[in-house]
């Protein structure tokens, strides 16, 4: 690809979606453990009487944007670098992987010749429209056109900085490859698209990899009225006795313990570690730093990489207070501890 003559998109206007703020979407599945009273259940520790409520109260009275940022200079800085970009890699051996960080929940995962995609965000605005919800911060790490060959998505719920309706559209158009996701997504998500739902601990099989749909300790909706009519999970992706872990969204929970009771130790996990405060709120959806460090003790991963921070000001806490919370956590574990990295956008780990 020459840069020179291609238009490169490390952004893209959000698409308009505002109809999922108001409506109710219907859903069509048969059965689930997790589902009861017309809605999803976390199998774990359900939100407190009053949640609701106090997290109403808490963004109406927050303020939204109070990182102190130089957005313009991030993204000129951000772009001016030159680093690798990945390759089809038609030969490579199974035993070849690599994750690259594109930003927040996105990751590009490959494994020999096939190629994952996770929570693929590249709107500027985590919200329903363009100009609405979370402005993005710092440019992906790639541009979509620096894309290989995408084999599946894995979407693990529907939230606005997780399901991006404009960069899926993107996606279909150039790949129209299947997307994976939780029970009740493919609602939100055009007809004409290969959506499979699972259920938590559900697999599917794509091109020799089991998919399976794990646990998480979240919630999903994207409006007033669908408020968990979706699930939410997260995934791995097993190839023989070797899988690699991606979380998706998630609080701390016995869920890490169960995967690893289940599967051993993964490869590799993608492990949240940003929007935790105010911590007597974001705990019953969001892990800190040092939970996600409990975390990555729970599945005895071989490595963990941080995501789900830096790109969007979800919550109260400073850009860069996840990365060195998880540094101090690292720093005062043993120094036999397999590691945990933080990565910038745009970045590969051989794994």
């Amino acid at each position: 690809m020459d840069p020179k003559k291609t238009t490169l998109h490390y952004q893209l206007p959000s698409k308009n979606c505002w109809t999922h703020v108001v409506t109710q979407p219907k859903t069509n599945f048969v059965y689930s453990a997790q589902f009861n009273a017309g809605r999803f259940h976390n199998g774990f520790s359900n939100k407190p009487q009053g949640f609701t409520w106090s997290l109403l109260k808490w963004i109406l009275s927050r303020k939204h944007a109070s990182w102190a940022v130089d957005r313009e200079q991030i993204f000129a800085r951000q772009q001016a670098l030159v680093h690798e970009i990945p390759q089809a890699r038609p030969n490579a051996d199974l035993n070849d992987w690599k994750v690259w960080f594109i930003g927040h929940a996105t990751v590009l995962i490959q494994i020999g010749p096939f190629n994952f995609l996770t929570d693929p965000v590249w709107a500027e605005y985590a919200g329903p429209k363009q100009g609405f919800g979370p402005r993005r911060m710092c440019p992906a790490g790639l541009a979509l056109e620096q894309l290989p060959q995408i084999h599946a998505v894995l979407l693990s719920h529907n939230h606005y900085d997780h399901m991006d309706l404009a960069t899926l559209t993107w996606l279909q158009k150039k790949f129209a490859m299947p997307i994976y996701t939780g029970l009740g997504n493919r609602a939100y998500l055009p007809k004409s698209w290969n959506v499979i739902e699972l259920d938590w601990w559900q697999v599917a099989e794509c091109h020799g990899f089991e998919i399976v749909y794990t646990p998480a300790q979240h919630g999903s909706g994207r409006g007033l009225r669908d408020q968990n009519l979706a699930l939410w999970g997260g995934f791995c992706i097993k190839l023989g006795s070797q899988y690699g872990f991606f979380a998706g969204d998630t609080a701390y929970a016995n869920h890490f313990k169960e995967i690893h009771s289940r599967f051993g130790a993964p490869r590799f996990a993608l492990l949240p570690i940003g929007a935790y405060e105010p911590r007597e709120l974001m705990r019953y959806v969001h892990m800190n730093p040092q939970e996600a460090f409990r975390a990555h003790q729970d599945l005895h991963a071989q490595r963990s990489i941080a995501i789900h921070y830096r790109t969007f000001q979800l919550t109260d806490e400073a850009q860069d207070a996840p990365e060195r919370a998880l540094d101090d956590a690292m720093k005062h574990s043993s120094k036999l501890m397999n590691p945990f990295y933080c990565i910038k956008e745009g970045h590969k780990l051989k794994v």
